[in-house]
């Protein structure tokens, strides 16, 4: 014959197995979700040369990233850029003396991995931009002090940076400055 008192000390026990259970099922969820699964997901890659952003403040931004008329980005400066102060080593880097002889004397382009590179099926000028006054630090990381570059993390599935900044972070922003969010002003 059953035990009442005994099949209600189990079924409490059993519940509280299965609530612990649970809990460490949603924390194992959340550890593969925010850690397992980032890792597996973007590949980390180096830059062909290191470049020190800090040992360019001489310049300001605009002598090496510059603008078209219409406001878009012209990419990552050529060689050509480069050149212009680069011809012959300034300094006894490595990635000074790699530049000059492999890119520079060569007149072959650095192969940068580009951080912030934005879809295909987005259109973006950064001239409305500036004309509202914005600093290049609100968008993009703050590089004066930079030595070294960050490891380039690549998603596997897209191709693009873990930098590149998302629809969401544009969305708030134009929001908060009262800017329209209208899809085809970005997206064309």
């Amino acid at each position: 014959m059953k035990d009442p008192a005994n099949e209600k000390k189990t079924g409490s026990s059993g519940k509280a197995l299965g609530v612990v259970l649970f809990l460490l099922g949603f924390i194992a969820a959340l550890v593969v979700g925010w850690v397992v699964f980032p890792n597996l997901l973007y590949s980390q890659k180096t830059q062909p040369i290191n470049f020190s952003h800090a040992a360019h403040q001489d310049n300001d931004c605009e002598s090496c990233h510059a603008l078209r008329a219409d406001g878009t980005y012209t990419g990552i400066p050529r060689i050509e850029k480069c050149k212009e102060c680069h011809e012959s080593a300034m300094g006894d880097t490595e990635a000074e003396r790699i530049l000059v002889e492999d890119y520079v004397a060569k007149d072959k382009e650095v192969p940068w991995k580009v951080y912030a590179w934005q879809p295909d099926n987005v259109f973006f000028s950064h001239a409305p931009h500036k004309g509202k006054g914005l600093e290049c630090v609100t968008c993009h990381r703050k590089v004066d002090d930079e030595k070294t570059l960050p490891v380039y993390r690549e998603n596997r599935l897209t191709g693009y940076s873990i930098s590149t900044m998302k629809m969401v972070e544009c969305e708030e922003c134009h929001a908060s400055k009262g800017a329209s969010n209208n899809c085809e002003i970005c997206h064309k």
